[in-house]
């Protein structure tokens, strides 16, 4: 596992003042076996537009790469190095992402797609990015919009790479 990333979520109390509702390590990090990276989920919305009421942490739960429908995910991925890793079973990291089989391709191990647009900020590090017939390196500051794309992330350096993403749910593209 990675250094903990601090979350802050505000929201309201009784008498609708401004206030942190938690304020420390995001509790729900977890190790993907099949990938070696640590997935940490910050908080999830289930519908658009989002219900900022109550008081409950939308991030204690179980849930896979992809957003719920009509809903967000806001995490934070470390991708250790490549090399530190070795290979990648695509069924096995498929499952742990909660993506069925075939909504990827073959180029590489951790090929996949989701149903979403996704933003994406590199906080630390250098990662490459692989599409279906090409590739792109991103680094500290640099910021992505996927557009449900199949892809791979592969990290070439010597250095995790932490990256924030936040997927919102999406139709599929155009055929």
């Amino acid at each position: 596992m990675t250094r903990p990333t601090r979350r802050v979520v505000t929201g309201h109390d009784a008498s609708g003042k401004a206030v942190v509702l938690f304020d420390g390590a995001a509790p729900n990090a977890k190790l993907r076996k099949a990938t070696g990276l640590t997935s940490t989920l910050l908080w999830v919305t289930d519908e658009s537009p989002a219900d900022n009421s109550g008081k409950a942490d939308s991030a204690g739960r179980d849930i896979g790469v992809a957003p719920p429908p009509r809903g967000s995910i806001f995490r934070v991925v470390d991708f250790p190095p490549a090399a530190d890793f070795g290979a990648v079973d695509n069924a096995a990291m498929l499952r742990e992402m909660g993506i069925t089989p075939g909504e990827g391709g073959a180029r590489h191990a951790t090929m996949h797609r989701t149903r979403s647009t996704d933003y994406a900020v590199v906080i630390s590090g250098e990662i490459t990015m692989l599409l279906d017939d090409s590739e792109i390196q991103l680094k500290a500051g640099d910021a992505l919009v996927q557009r449900g794309t199949n892809h791979a992330w592969v990290n070439r350096g010597r250095e995790t790479c932490r990256i924030a993403f936040l997927l919102i749910d999406a139709e599929g593209p155009a055929s």
